[in-house]
C-alpha cells in the first residue's frame, strides 16, 4: 500500500478556506483519491478540547507563550491520533490549517518568532511537515470584509484583534512561502469559488 499525502490550506481571515476545504476534498475524490478532512485547531477528541480553551474568553486569557503550547499540545495529539494513521493507510488528509498557522500567528503575530514555533513543533510533533501547502491569499480589505460577513461581527479570541496583527500574519504566510516555495506556495484567492478550486488543484498536479 502506498503512503498517502498530506496537504494543508492556510491563510488569514476571510480568505475562505473553509469553502476551499469542502470544494477541493469534492474534486480530489472526483479523481478517486480516498481522503479525509480535518482542522486545527481540533481533528482528534483531545486537539478538540483543547480548542475550545484557545477560541473562547477574552483576549487576555492566555499568554502568548502559553498560547502558542496549547497550539503545539493539540497538534501533537491531532498528528498522533489523525493524520499519520491516515497517511500510513494510503489515504490523503487535507487540514484546515497546521503549523504554519502557528509560524504566522503565535510567531508572526504574537512576536514570539518562527524559530520558537517551529522548536515546539520539533518536540511535539517530531518536526512532520505536509507534502503540500496552500496559502490563500486575499488583500486586507476584501479579507476582513469576508470574515465580518462570515461571522456577523462576532469572531472568535484570535479572528478578533486588530489589524496590525492581522497584517503581521499576512507578512508572516509570505515570509514562510519565500524561505520552502517548493512545499509551500501562494493561491490568489480572488475570483469565483470554481476559480479559486482550479488554482488548487493545478498547485497539486506535480505531486507524484
Amino acid at each position: 500500500m502506498s503512503r498517502g499525502r498530506f496537504i494543508t490550506l492556510e491563510g488569514g481571515e476571510g480568505v475562505g478556506k473553509s469553502t476551499q476545504l469542502r470544494e477541493l476534498a469534492a474534486a480530489l475524490r472526483g479523481r478517486g483519491i480516498n481522503l479525509v478532512t480535518t482542522r486545527e485547531p481540533g481533528g482528534s477528541p483531545g486537539a478538540e478540547a483543547i480548542r475550545g480553551l484557545l477560541l473562547t474568553g477574552d483576549e487576555g486569557r492566555w499568554s502568548p507563550r502559553a498560547e502558542a503550547l496549547l497550539f503545539a499540545a493539540a497538534r501533537a495529539d491531532h498528528v498522533e491520533q489523525t493524520i499519520r494513521p491516515a497517511i500510513d493507510a494510503g489515504q490523503w488528509v487535507l487540514s484546515d490549517r497546521f503549523v504554519d498557522s502557528s509560524i504566522a500567528y503565535q510567531g508572526g503575530g504574537l512576536g514570539l518568532g518562527g524559530e520558537a514555533i517551529r522548536a515546539l513543533h520539533r518536540f511535539g510533533s517530531e518536526d512532520f511537515l505536509p507534502d503540500r501547502t496552500l496559502v490563500l491569499t486575499l488583500g486586507e480589505a476584501e479579507g476582513r470584509g469576508r470574515a465580518e460577513e462570515r461571522d456577523g461581527g462576532a469572531s472568535d479570541r484570535i479572528g478578533g484583534r486588530d489589524a496590525g496583527f492581522h497584517r503581521a500574519v499576512d507578512e508572516g504566510f509570505q515570509r514562510i512561502a519565500a524561505e520552502e516555495p517548493e512545499r509551500v506556495r501562494l493561491i490568489d484567492a480572488s475570483g469565483s469559488e470554481t476559480e479559486v478550486t482550479a488554482r488548487l488543484l493545478a498547485a497539486l498536479d506535480d505531486l507524484p
